[in-house]
């Protein structure tokens, strides 16, 4: 409705493709209009119609019809014959249209917007007769009707309109809206009086019904989407009372293994207590102390002897020199123990620091512990040749009677405790690493003074050292411990004509100690003669380690870059096998149980473990690293760690590994740091020292992932004395004293530490 209270047609020219086309050009059209700011979509139905006030036309005289009809002049006071020519050769036919289109240039807006009017042009006004009230009407049910029929094309609105006149309306329509197909063919009655009057539009029941249906259709639709506001929060609630349900199964299943476990370990120290107080002697020296019986744990006594490891009591643990002791007495006095002073394990900075990892190991070792206790008790019994069952009996085929079951049952149940109790305890049995020498050499000028291998002998007394510097070095431990020097000379020295990679001592033998050199040659030395015993030249390219047997003293093993593994007979001076491989060997190594056993890493990643009585394929292969693996060492007879460039060291079971399958490893150890360089490995009686490129060695226990003990080496400035940080230093080697808390450290620079741990 205009502001003149008519109904004005003010059609956007949807279908015109051509922008060019202004409404100035159609000053004399009946649906120019001023200020015009209207834009023009593409889609025909989806147009868009708007009011507009100024039209150049003056209002003429208004009159009312009826109680309530309005009689408005004709807003098409134009050219009728324009509009009839338009209707005739555009809207009738159009099939005219359709060629139009596709012949002519885009479709020019002034045209559209006439024939659209036609559309809305009452069939009295076409034949020349003024407007009036029913006109209006007319038009109305023209929109009504573009309002419930929406075209896919122009060509379908253009014939769809043209039948519209002669009031035929499209079949769907009439399905789908049967009762305004009703009302719109009243609205566009041809004759205007039959046509209705504005009062009874607004009182008709199609009006007034489909508001009732309108508002209920609201309500409904509003109701429907809170609805589904309330299911998407259902199912959001849902979903997460699910994912925390699955926590909380699994935070239930965890607090029942720790009640259990709990369980176990009180039940032990009840065991134990009871053991106590049934000896005479404890009993008297529990009368005396509050906790377990008392053996102070020497926290830096320099008159321990080098073989000696300190240990600490399970219950007795040292940090930073204080002794702290648990109370394993009954509970009320463990509780009023604790309510008086806190407990060791609060007082560790060291140990809540990794608490967080040490949970993990515990959750490790129990869940691996029930891993293993899931297995079947017994083995089916093996058939002798005859058919008959063996007689040979098993470990599990053992447990024949329901007391031998239960009691199998509870070892199996408490079997974790003992190795996470050993490794709580040497986790926490020390402190730090202590300097307890520095070996100052004569050469330490040299630029070429890297250390590529330290060994210890036989019995601990002696190591040597080989490097870049082509010399192997003997040091007398004890010596070098006891002695305040500003040099330390060897014991022995010996020179070779090529950089030493590796040496190993016979740990047999005492005086012979075996090398390799970057020329790939092996040999073997009489340390009190000073000379070469064996020299053995089958390797094509360098050798990076070599290892004697310790079941058979004259068995040696060395890898090379040419991708082999040679074994050697130290009688002979030539090789008795060879193994081949696809890459480069970096370390080779034998159980200290077995001479038939080698294990060696690789630079493809992977660790090889031999049968060397058949050696035509391993008897497993362990991938795990995703870089060079650069040592292997046995901590016993299954285990083995090995170390990589991928920064971890790795420890794994080769009791449960074959060469069909490939079991993860039990333990990944990260701290330091270790990407291109040989830094070094060493293992004695769990723990674990390897070196790192910053310039720090690292202790590890086989029971946690994390550094135990850490010391940081500092390059000295020969010519100003002090020492000073250096990032291109590395620790390049380490070694154990046996089965000791003290070991050998050796930098790239030289710089050659005793340390132990305290």
């Amino acid at each position: 409705m205009s502001s003149f209270n008519r109904v004005s047609f003010i059609e956007s020219a949807s279908c015109s493709d051509s922008g060019s086309d202004s409404l100035e050009d159609g000053s004399n059209s009946r649906t120019e209009a001023k200020d015009e700011s209207s834009s023009f979509p593409h889609d025909m139905h989806r147009q868009k119609r708007s009011e507009n006030s100024h039209y150049a036309e003056t209002p003429t005289t208004i009159a009312l019809f009826g109680d309530s009809c309005i009689q408005s002049s004709s807003i098409y006071a134009a050219k009728v014959s324009l509009v009839e020519e338009i209707g005739d050769n555009k809207i009738k036919d159009g099939s005219t249209a359709e060629q139009a289109k596709e012949n002519a240039p885009p479709f020019p807006m002034k045209q559209v917007l006439l024939m659209e009017a036609s559309w809305y042009t009452s069939p009295e006004e076409v034949a020349g007769a003024p407007s009036c009230c029913a006109s209006d009407i007319y038009r109305l049910g023209i929109l009504l009707f573009e309002l419930f029929c929406p075209f896919s094309s122009s060509e379908e609105k253009c014939s769809t309109m043209s039948s519209l006149r002669h009031r035929l309306l499209p079949p769907q329509l009439l399905l789908k809206w049967p009762k305004e197909a009703s009302f719109c063919l009243w609205l566009l009655h041809p004759e205007p009086k039959s046509r209705p009057m504005m009062s009874e539009l607004l009182q008709s029941q199609f009006l007034n019904e489909p508001r009732d249906n309108l508002e209920e259709r609201e309500a409904a639709m509003e109701l429907r989407e809170k609805i589904e506001e309330q299911e998407l929060l259902l199912e959001f609630l849902l979903l997460m009372q699910q994912k925390k349900q699955e926590v909380a199964d699994k935070l239930q299943a965890t607090l029942s293994l720790l009640c259990n476990d709990i369980e176990e370990v009180t039940k032990q120290k009840m065991v134990l207590k009871n053991g106590a107080n049934s000896c005479p002697e404890l009993g008297k020296e529990d009368q005396t102390a509050s906790s377990l019986p008392s053996h102070d744990i020497v926290d830096n006594d320099e008159t321990t002897s080098p073989g000696s490891r300190k240990r600490g009591r399970p219950g007795l643990l040292v940090h930073n020199g204080e002794e702290c002791c648990y109370d394993p007495d009954d509970n009320q006095k463990s509780d009023a123990h604790v309510d008086k002073r806190d407990s060791f394990l609060l007082k560790s900075s060291r140990l809540m620091k990794n608490f967080s990892k040490l949970e993990s190991a515990y959750f490790l070792t129990r869940y691996r512990q029930l891993k293993q206790s899931t297995r079947p008790l017994m083995k089916p019994s093996p058939l002798s040749s005859d058919g008959k069952g063996s007689v040979v009996m098993t470990e599990r085929s053992s447990i024949n009677t329901a007391a031998s079951r239960e009691r199998y049952s509870e070892d199996r149940k408490s079997g974790w405790i003992s190795p996470f109790l050993e490794g709580l305890c040497k986790y926490l049995s020390f402190s730090k690493l202590k300097v307890k020498a520095d070996l100052k050499q004569g050469d330490l000028l040299n630029s070429s003074n890297l250390v590529c291998s330290l060994g210890f002998d036989r019995d601990g007394d002696f190591f040597a050292t080989a490097g870049v510097n082509k010399k192997i070095k003997v040091f007398e431990c004890d010596a070098i411990l006891m002695e305040d020097r500003d040099i330390h000379y060897p014991v022995v020295e010996m020179a070779g004509r090529s950089k030493f990679s590796s040496i190993c001592w016979n740990t047999y033998i005492k005086s012979q100690i075996a090398s390799s050199n970057f020329e790939g040659v092996v040999q073997v030395w009489d340390v009190t003669r000073s000379q070469v015993l064996r020299e053995m030249r089958e390797h094509e390219k360098r050798v990076w380690s070599i290892d004697f047997s310790s079941a058979d003293p004259t068995l040696l093993a060395s890898g090379s870059d040419d991708g082999s593994v040679k074994l050697w007979s130290i009688n002979q001076g030539v090789s008795i096998g060879t193994i081949k491989t696809k890459a480069n060997v970096c370390s080779v190594q034998f159980p200290s149980d077995s001479g038939h056993s080698l294990a060696f890493g690789s630079a493809d990643h992977k660790i090889y473990y031999y049968d060397l009585r058949n050696s035509r394929a391993p008897l497993c292969t362990l991938a795990g690293h995703n870089k060079t693996v650069s040592y292997v060492k046995f901590l016993d007879s299954v285990n083995l760690v090995s170390a990589s460039t991928d920064n971890t060291l790795k420890l794994w079971d080769l009791s449960v590994c074959t060469s069909r399958s490939n079991e993860p490893p039990l333990q990944s150890f990260t701290g330091h740091t270790n990407v291109k360089n040989f830094v070094g490995l060493s293992v004695s009686d769990g723990y674990i020292a390897t070196g790192s490129e910053t310039n720090e060695v690292f202790i590890y226990h086989k029971a946690f992932p994390m550094p135990a003990l850490s010391f940081k080496f500092s390059g000295t400035d020969v010519l100003s004395g002090p020492e000073m940080d250096d990032a291109a230093q590395f620790i390049s080697s380490v070694c154990w004293r046996g089965q000791s808390s003290t070991l050998v450290a050796a930098n790239s620079t030289g710089n050659i530490k005793i340390l132990e741990m305290v």
